[in-house]
């Protein structure tokens, strides 16, 4: 498995579905799952589900700059690091951010989502 492809894939599936249906990433999470968003920490996948769903905008769209990755662990976890520009419907200006996942792989051979630290990057 390319960890490149891996976490391209992953990047695309996430920021797709955020920006079109925030309440469909529930299987992207388990219930050991945890969120930091904005320094506010989220544990479980419904919790984090109802968080995101709850963000005070209805429609966004993710403009990814970077992605960077690297193997974590010895049972095939990967480290998946993100920045990129957040635009908010209605909006002018970009919302610069960084997000940080550490997925970790299920038995099914696909993976999941134990750690998602978010945060604004501010000037």
């Amino acid at each position: 498995m390319d960890p490149e492809a891996v976490s391209k894939a992953f990047v695309d599936h996430y920021y797709s579905t955020f920006d079109s249906n925030r309440a469909n990433l529930g299987n992207l999470y388990q219930d050991t799952s945890m969120l930091s968003f904005e320094g506010e920490k989220i544990q479980g996948s419904q919790n984090i589900v109802t968080k995101l769903a709850g963000l005070p905008f209805q429609q966004c769209k993710h403009n990814i700059t970077t992605v960077d990755c690297q193997p974590s662990g010895p049972v095939g976890g990967m480290l998946v690091f993100v920045s990129g520009n957040l635009q908010l419907a209605g909006e002018q200006h970009v919302l610069k951010f960084s997000q940080m996942f550490h997925l970790m792989p299920t038995p099914q051979g696909s993976f999941y989502v134990l750690n998602d630290i978010f945060r604004l990057n501010y000037a």
